[in-house]
């Protein structure tokens, strides 16, 4: 086993929530090592046709991740993970924390073309990629959101508030003066928990989780 390949136990939780073979010859074959050649390729950045041989042709690797990515074999595979971990009491849903962040595309990223390409020898195109492709979100209805002074606005706590969710937002030193020049008109002094405000920290360290790969830090790839 390689530096950041599956572990046993990491394959384990996965195995079961993989595509099964369907029909004669055995379509899906070695999971396994396909996912630790996608994960390779992510961790690192290299071009996928530069994908070491013990990962197999670099074209099952690299047109199998962007079939599940395009049919949503990846985003059911999360809700599965999640689900079993959700059942095992390893998740928190009280609290979701917000943050932005930007990935650096790198020249290479440029100058896809507008058609999906053509398969030789076949009549139809490959899968196109959805357009909604992004880190995502786990929930739409938190019971409560965390969020750095960037989010805090009056227009954010009023979508908030009228949602009936709590949230700890920490209000900057000249929305705090402008709220008080106005006197009552200004509204009630917003609430602060430094204690719930702490595991904010949570979605900077997934964020950092996600950018120690290099293929995530700095986008090569033209397509989503």
């Amino acid at each position: 086993m390689g530096r950041g390949d599956l572990s046993d136990e990491e394959w384990a939780r996965l195995e079961p929530h993989m595509p099964a073979n369907r029909g004669r010859g055995g379509r899906w074959q070695c999971h396994r090592r396909v996912i630790n050649g996608i994960l390779f390729r992510q961790r690192t950045g290299l071009p996928w046709r530069d994908l070491p041989a013990c990962s197999g042709t670099w074209k099952t690797v690299h047109d199998r991740h962007r079939r599940w990515s395009a049919d949503g074999t990846w985003e059911r595979i999360l809700r599965a993970v999640q689900a079993d971990a959700d059942t095992e009491g390893r998740i928190d849903w009280s609290m979701v924390s917000v943050d932005s962040t930007t990935c650096r595309a790198h020249q290479h990223a440029a100058g896809a073309s507008t058609r999906a390409p053509k398969i030789p020898g076949r009549r139809r195109s490959p899968a196109r990629h959805r357009s909604d492709e992004a880190l995502g979100r786990s929930r739409t209805r938190p019971d409560h959101v965390g969020g750095d002074k960037a989010y805090s606005s009056r227009r954010n706590r009023r979508h908030l508030r009228r949602r009936h969710i709590k949230h700890t937002l920490p209000e900057p030193r000249d929305q705090r003066a402008n709220r008080q020049r106005r006197g009552s008109q200004g509204g009630r002094p917003t609430g602060f928990d430094k204690t719930i405000y702490r595991r904010r920290n949570e979605v900077e360290r997934t964020i950092n989780r996600f950018k120690n790969f290099r293929a995530v830090a700095t986008r090569f790839d033209k397509r989503a």
